[in-house]
């Protein structure tokens, strides 16, 4: 009889880090000592269970050419075309029964093998380390059949020692991963379940002497305007500056002039740590954080943070992210006018914080922690707050410390997300507050601010944020007395955020009101052949939250969405606002630190959105809050008597590290005069010849009085009036907030089956008349509307009056007609863009003259919703016609319905059909955050109330 005995592997459900890593130290991107990158193609084997299979394959000599392959970095989901499993997404429920620390059986475990030769000239003194950036979620780990040990914290880095264990050639590698683990219980973040090997695998030699752990202390005195430096090295050596003259022995300060970094002006002086075995670059920032006056000050100056939350993300390759990918990020966000970001919810690549070193952005560095699924039971053992897992907590706190010391662009220290409150979070400030008192330290979920040096929430709304910033909050003394922040607000799901505007104002009223980061910056589409982008759900998980995983400012593919451009209008670094009948800019610089020399000023002005005549703008280079008021140069005289606006713009003066010369950075327009209205005398009549009435260049149909013809435009469906739009993902709301979740009100109510009843079409001696009731089926509310129709020959103006019956309790998702044309492509129009806006999404639309095809009207949201809707339209062009409006209107185009875009999916849904479906909305309700955060203020509501607007059609064959 015999029997195979199931490997041990009780190390996957012990809450311990780990065994046999090396102490953690800090990272560099380079040195003189010698690295391998093991990066690449590596065998793999899919087991369903951890113990499935022994340990035989880390031994030499095992054959495994009958293994499939995967690219390390990479995540196994993501490739083998589903032969490997799927990914899972979940906001805070954990995908597994909440039983810490065990894992179901069913564990997903992949084994990799990696062969390798070491290079001919690999150095034969010294020792080697072998480096891991990230692996998800607990590794074992082999070299050439010794087991070196374990580890769990997916997102940092754990190196092992291997000098003895190397030979020239036949290297084996064998790393065991995986998916659930005890390390699993601590890693529940809003994002996919990704297992793999996801980040680099690399070789180093550590020469004798070379250098171990250092830690850069580089401080500035603003008032003096020297920088202190000092760097503590593990190994002694000596630290050279030539830039600064400085040649120091490691752990001696030295005090010299220097030019402090910020974000603004992210000064990097290029140093080296030269020990007996190795030379390591330096790239030093002088800059000092200090709490100060309930204030988070650097170099003397409080700051504003203009921020955002950053998952790392990319539709095909997940959390692995190449270099390239990393740098496209840090330019979209400076070239957006942000300044900051919180690495939510773990350290990310150690290049990525090189980059912002180098650019320049405000950094929260976040520790690999997050407990969200123990709130469906109330917190209950969470192990924020179990002794037994503080040891596990402490490592993650300090592999993030250590690893990311040296960099000058983190100024907080995040102990992680969404952990409740508890013992091990304390034992985590207080170790940081130790190792590194010259920064702070953040944490959202301690609202009492006991272990923390700011007031943080997410998604508080407007009226708490402005009573935070009068410090009327109440709470303890400490947090009183703290600066706040939001480290998530706005949530950038679908269509909107709104309400960012509202936000600044408020950021920018109280000292105390610190900035904000908007949640969050991608989409976390999967990239899919059928489907386009895949969200949760669409691999068959069993529990997921759809598309609450693509809430981001930019698409998956990194182009930027409506909401990134209004992000960057709104957070301007310099505010151009003008009184135009006079002639006047106002302008004010509002950075933090850096004058307005880099910029250059240009205005031109425009007659009905074509620019007539433009110039360059003197500008005086102002302070940081400082203003100034400069006279506009004599409107030019053209003969022409249309809308006249002034336009201003401040442009990089030269090129930047992060952008052209010429790139737009801020800018402000202001009306010059009225808008003249259209105006037609009704000078034709209405004749009826059989069933066909003609008005001026229309016909109808004289028995429902439905618009059929313009000149020669065919119209596929008549204008009637339409309430209706494809809710948005803030329209639904949150699932918690189910109060006032519009979209589903608005169909509670019926919004989207609207019923129209004809009670009378009226040909009179100057205009048809038609009157109907709209209403929602198994309602009694309704809203009479009348259409009236007058001409002057050869223009039509269509007059709409709608008056609400009954007690409407909800506000309109929109009001305004929808028609049809049989054929429509190329659309012009002047109002606002180019890109589309809502109520309180506004501040990036500029008046201007615009093109496009009805194809490029729409906004590609991987959830298709209501989008698209160009705002203050004057006038539009397309098929034919030309539509002016009476007052401003917002214009929508699409070639499917507004039904057919709210039964898709996914916009492979979408099939164009033979009509071009158009909008002309005399309102919108605002676009709020609800999918996480608040709905639209009140001013943005669009009230069931009395109105009346009118368009004027015209052909322009």
């Amino acid at each position: 009889m015999s029997f195979r005995t199931t490997p041990s592997v009780d190390y996957v459900e012990d809450v311990s880090p780990g065994s046999g890593a090396l102490p953690p130290r800090a990272w560099y991107a380079s040195s003189d000592a010698r690295s391998l990158s093991l990066n690449g193609s590596w065998r793999f084997r899919l087991s369903a269970t951890a113990g499935a299979e022994d340990d035989s394959f880390a031994e030499e000599g095992y054959d495994a050419g009958n293994w499939a392959e995967v690219t390390v970095p990479g995540h196994w989901v993501l490739q083998g075309d589903g032969a490997f499993g799927s990914p899972i997404y979940t906001n805070h429920l954990y995908p597994f029964p909440v039983d810490p620390p065990y894992v179901p059986t069913e564990n997903p475990t992949g084994d990799h093998l990696r062969v390798f030769d070491l290079p001919s000239d690999w150095p034969s003194d010294g020792g080697a380390v072998l480096r891991f950036d990230g692996v998800e979620s607990c590794a074992r780990v082999w070299l050439n059949g010794t087991e070196l040990g374990e580890f769990k914290g997916s997102r940092l880095a754990h190196e092992f020692a291997v000098g003895e264990l190397l030979k020239p050639g036949g290297n084996v590698l064998a790393v065991r991963v995986h998916q659930w683990s005890a390390g699993s219980y601590l890693e529940d973040q809003d994002q996919w379940w990704l297992p793999g090997i996801f980040r680099d695998v690399t070789l180093l030699h550590r020469p004798s002497g070379g250098t171990g752990d250092f830690f850069v202390h580089a401080s500035y005195d603003h008032t003096t305007g020297e920088g202190t430096l000092r760097v503590d090295s593990d190994v002694d050596g000596r630290v050279t500056v030539p830039a600064l003259d400085i040649d120091v022995a490691t752990g001696e300060p030295v005090t010299v002039a220097v030019q402090p970094w910020t974000a603004e002006t992210p000064k990097l002086y290029d140093g080296v740590l030269v020990t007996d075995g190795e030379r390591v670059p330096l790239r030093i920032g002088f800059r000092t954080v200090v709490l100060e006056d309930g204030l988070i000050k650097v170099n003397g100056k409080a700051v504003l943070f203009k921020g955002v939350n950053r998952h790392e993300w990319h539709p095909e390759h997940g959390r692995a992210l190449d270099l390239e990918t990393m740098r496209e990020d840090v330019l979209l966000m400076k070239r957006h006018n942000l300044n900051a970001v919180r690495t939510s919810h773990y350290p990310p690549h150690p290049a990525f914080l090189d980059l912002c070193d180098e650019y320049g952005l405000w950094v929260i560095d976040e520790c690999d922690l997050e407990t969200h699924g123990f709130t469906e039971q109330d917190w209950r053992d969470n192990p924020v707050d179990d002794d037994r897992w503080t040891p596990a907590l402490l490592d993650r706190a300090a592999r993030m410390v250590e690893r990311d010391k040296n960099h000058p662009s983190i100024v907080l220290w995040s102990l992680g997300n969404e952990a409740g409150t508890g013992r091990g979070l304390t034992a985590m400030a207080e170790w940081i507050h130790g190792r590194d008192p010259e920064r702070l330290v953040h944490y959202e979920g301690d609202w009492n601010c006991r272990d923390t040096d700011v007031y943080s929430r997410m998604y508080a709304f407007h009226d708490e944020v402005e009573k935070i910033g009068q410090q009327l909050d109440g709470g303890t003394l400490r947090r009183r007395e703290l600066p706040f922040i939001q480290c998530e607000y706005a949530h950038a799901m679908g269509n909107g955020p709104g309400g960012l505007a509202d936000y600044q104002e408020l950021f920018e009223k109280y000292e105390r009101l610190q900035g904000a980061f908007v949640w969050e910056w991608i989409d976390h589409g999967v990239r899919h052949a059928e489907l386009g982008y895949a969200y949760g759900g669409d691999f068959g998980e069993e529990l997921h939250d759809g598309n609450f995983v693509c809430d981001g400012l930019v698409f998956p593919d990194r182009t930027p969405s409506p909401g990134l451009i209004e992000y960057k209008k709104v957070i301007e670094p310099v505010r151009i606002e003008g009184d135009g009948a006079n002639g006047i800019v106002h302008v004010t610089n509002k950075q933090d630190f850096a004058d307005l020399s880099a910029l250059a000023f240009e205005w031109s002005c425009q007659v009905d959105g074509e620019t007539v005549e433009s110039g360059s703008l003197a500008m005086p280079a102002l302070a940081p809050g400082e203003s100034a008021e400069v006279k506009l140069p004599e409107p030019p005289v053209d003969g022409r008597g249309g809308e006249r606006q002034w336009t201003v713009r401040a442009l990089l003066a030269d090129d930047t590290t992060w952008a052209a010369k010429g790139h737009v950075v801020a800018w402000g327009q202001f009306a010059a005069g009225a808008r003249p209205l259209p105006s037609i005398p009704a000078t034709d009549r209405p004749v009826r010849d059989g069933g066909r009435i003609t008005l001026g260049p229309a016909g109808f149909d004289a028995r429902t009085g439905a618009l059929l013809t313009i000149g020669g435009v065919e119209v596929g469906a008549t204008p009637r009036l339409d309430v209706w739009r494809a809710p948005t993902d803030n329209d639904d709301g949150a699932e918690w907030q189910t109060d006032t979740r519009y979209g589903t009100l608005w169909r509670t109510l019926g919004l989207h089956r609207m019923r129209h009843r004809l009670v009378s079409v009226e040909a009179g001696d100057d205009a048809l008349t038609v009157r109907t009731r709209v209403a929602p089926a198994a309602r009694e509310v309704g809203l009479d509307t009348v259409y009236r129709w007058t001409s002057d020959g050869e223009r039509l103006r269509l007059t709409v009056s709608v008056t609400p019956q009954g007690d409407w309790t909800v506000p309109l998702p929109r009001l305004g007609v929808r028609f049809g044309l049989t054929e429509a492509d190329r659309v012009e129009w002047f109002g606002g863009g180019p890109g589309e806006a809502y109520p309180d999404t506004g501040k990036a639309s500029m008046v201007g003259r615009w093109q496009s095809t009805v194809d490029g009207l729409q906004t590609p949201y991987v959830r298709p919703q209501e989008n698209g809707a160009r705002a203050d339209v004057r006038w539009v062009e397309l098929g034919g016609l030309r539509i002016e409006g009476d007052p401003e209107f917002w214009f929508t185009a699409r070639r499917w319905t507004t039904e057919q875009l709210d039964a898709a999916r996914h916009r492979t849904d979408l099939t164009a059909g033979d009509t071009v479906w158009v909008n002309l909305d005399h309102g919108q309700h605002g676009i709020g955050s609800q999918s996480c955060g608040p709905g639209p203020l009140p001013q943005y509501f669009l009230k069931a109330e009395p109105a009346e607007f009118s368009f004027v059609f015209s052909t322009t064959r």
